[in-house]
């Protein structure tokens, strides 16, 4: 994710809690998101709305880096 950010999201990793709050949050739903995908009869309504939040996160991660990289 955001490679051109790949530094400062290094730097940013267990120094920063607000993008660890954030980077964690993104990753759980990601896990969250491929086990329910997995299983058998999944809710597609639930993944999509996951889906979702998890693309906020993403936007908001990437907002947050432009800001910290200026």
């Amino acid at each position: 994710m955001f490679p051109e950010y790949r530094s400062l999201i290094t730097s940013l990793k267990g120094h920063d809690i607000q993008f660890d709050r954030l980077f964690k949050k993104h990753n759980e739903l990601d896990d969250k998101i491929n086990v329910m995908t997995s299983a058998n009869g999944f809710d597609e309504v639930h993944i999509e709305q996951l889906k979702k939040e998890k693309l906020l996160l993403k936007d908001e991660i990437f907002v947050y880096l432009q800001q910290k990289a200026q």
